[in-house]
Order: structure tokens, then sequence, then C-alpha cells
């Protein structure tokens, strides 16, 4: 097992390999009550959970983005009310970034905050959602638009939750390794060249080497800027399309699918705008492809792609902001670029 330390407005660990159930009985010893936000798909996984002296209780809310909304919060303040939950019991998600997302936002609203334990069970959650404090729902307007920074006191990475996932959804987290690998950490992009998803799964080695090196970019930016400046900022490379995307395909695409559209359409850009090689931009489809993320979307998609654009949470009035690379590990901000170089970038990779 490896442990990473992540220094926000608080200090707290992420132990990467471990035994979930076992790591987490010390953590909770002293609370009078636990509760356990579980997406549907995880249920079944926690039929019961015995600590003593613990009241040990299981919400279930929906999968995936459907479970990030006012109506699920709501739910889970009533929750905690009833049963009286008070500032010195603690909140456990377990599920994927969805749900760490809004049962950290639950813990962070209800008596104006009390802890939590992230359990990620997807490749996603594990490397980008339940590290970084960022908790929150998405509402009609876009994802993520409403939450608070409130970090957990733990978070616990067992990687026989990764048994569970599809290709599909092995493949959408590893787009936000790629990220991290592209932004600060080239290894990680040697590691990955030339592999399918297939070779990527078969090595549990490989994996979670992987994860522990996404994660210690994550951590390193993090702690240098908990509450999102540009040093932050970083983090959402390929995010600002993405999301876009993501709420326009209705939460068809996963996350990182999106996300990977979304770094093609600012590669794009950079080369477009002479900020990025052309050598740089064919490796990020090559990774991609290679690995089965989508790397184009609907030309028609374009007017309502740009609509949803100025609702990023980078966007400073009527400015877009965009992260940007001109080489590996090499970032940089993109302000008031026009709709006419956007509009041209998109076109390159729609389909």
């Amino acid at each position: 097992m490896k442990r990473i330390m992540v220094s926000a407005e608080r200090s707290y660990p992420v132990s990467i390999g471990c035994e979930w159930r076992e790591e987490i009985l010390p953590l909770i010893q002293g609370r009078a009550r636990v509760a356990f936000v579980v997406s549907t798909s995880i249920r079944r996984h926690l039929a019961s959970f015995a600590a003593p002296g613990i009241l040990a209780h299981i919400f279930e809310i929906p999968d995936g983005e459907l479970g990030k909304s006012a109506t699920t919060l709501e739910s889970l303040w009533e929750s905690l009310g009833r049963e009286g939950f008070t500032r010195s019991d603690i909140v456990v998600a377990i599920g994927g970034g969805a749900t760490t997302d809004i049962a950290g936002f639950a813990a962070a609203t209800w008596l104006r905050g009390i802890d939590w334990i992230a359990v990620p069970t997807t490749l996603a959650g594990m490397v980008d959602a339940s590290v970084g404090g960022k908790t929150g729902m998405n509402s009609d307007f876009g994802k993520n638009l409403i939450g608070s920074f409130h970090s957990p006191s733990a978070v616990l990475i067992d990687l026989a939750w990764l048994t569970t996932l599809s290709d599909r959804d092995f493949a959408a987290g590893l787009a936000e390794v790629v990220k991290t690998g592209f932004i600060a950490d080239e290894e990680i992009l040697t590691n990955l060249a030339g592999k399918k998803i297939k070779d990527v799964r078969a090595s549990l080695e490989l994996t979670a080497e992987l994860i522990a090196r996404s994660l210690q970019v994550k951590s390193n930016v993090v702690s240098e800027d908990f509450k999102e400046s540009f040093a932050r900022e970083i983090l959402n490379y390929g995010h600002t399309m993405g999301h876009a995307v993501e709420l326009h395909s209705g939460f068809e695409l996963r996350h990182g699918e999106a996300v990977a559209i979304g770094m093609i359409f600012i590669a794009e850009l950079s080369v477009q705008l002479g900020i990025m090689s052309s050598e740089l931009l064919a490796l990020h489809r090559r990774i991609l492809t290679d690995l089965g993320l989508p790397t184009t979307y609907a030309a028609s998609a374009w007017p309502e792609l740009f609509r949803l654009l100025a609702l990023d949470k980078k966007s400073r009035g009527r400015a877009l902001r965009f992260v940007a690379l001109s080489a590996v590990g090499k970032t940089l901000r993109l302000e008031d670029v026009n709709e006419g170089d956007l509009k041209l970038a998109y076109e390159r990779l729609s389909s």
C-alpha cells in the first residue's frame, strides 16, 4: 500500500491499494454514527457494515450524474436530520465521482460542515473526484456550478473495485490520468504509449503506478492552490469544452470521454494559434484513440456548445478562459479567443 498526503485546508492521507473495510475501522472509531452514502450499483456490495459502538446507516442514491441533484441533496439532509447526526459524526461516500461529490457536499453543508471519508469505486473517482476537496452538484445551467470546498478526512483507494468496471468506464477514468500526464508528468504518457485498454487492465502494477502518479500530480497542485487560482486551474485541462460536451450529451457520455474530446479541442486550438506543435497534437490523438476514447463530436452541436462554454467556472465576465499547453508540462491560460477561432478548431474535430 502507498500513502500520499494532500495538504489543503487540512492535511489528509490517500491510501492506494488498501482494503477499505480494514482501513476504515480506526478512522470511524469514537463516532456515534456513520452515514454510508452509496450509489445504487454499489449498494449490493455493502449488504451490511458493523463496527462496535457505532450506528451505521446506509443511504442509497442514484448512480452517476443523476445523483448530483438538489433532490438527492435534500434527501441526504433529511436523512441526516432524521437520524440525529451531529458534528462529531461522519459521512462515508462509496461510489464513483458523482457519489463522492454529492456526499461530500452534503457533509460540507450539514451543520456547516462535518467530517467525511471518500471510498472511490471508479478509476475516475480514484484519480480525480475524491481528491482535492471540491464537492458539489449539477444544475440546469451547467455541471458543478453549485458546491463548496470541503476536504475529506481520508481517501481509501481499494483497487479491487476496478474489477467491477466495464472497459468503457475504465477508459473514461484513464482520460483523467492522461490529462495529468500532459500537464505535469511525462512518465505517465511514456507508460501509456502504444497501450490498449486491455494492456493496462492486465497489469495491476501498471494501474497502481498510473493512479499513484496521477494523484501525486493532483496532490502537488492542490497543496499549492486549494481554492483554484490559475495554479489549480491546470487540472481543468480539456474540461472547458469537456463539460460543455458532457452537458450537451445529456450525460450520455462519461465525464472522461467528454474530457478526451475537450483535450483534442484545446490541442487543435493551440496548434491553430501557433502555441502547440502538430506533433504534440498527434500524441494526444494517438494515446486517447489507443485507449478507445472518443476524439470527435457532432458538427451540428457547435452553436449550443458555444453557449454552454460561457457557463464554465473559469469564465470571467464575458471572457472565456482555457487551460492550454505549449509543451508537455508547460501550461498557460488562453483568454478572449474570438468565436471564429473557436469554431474553426471545433470543425477540425467534429464528425
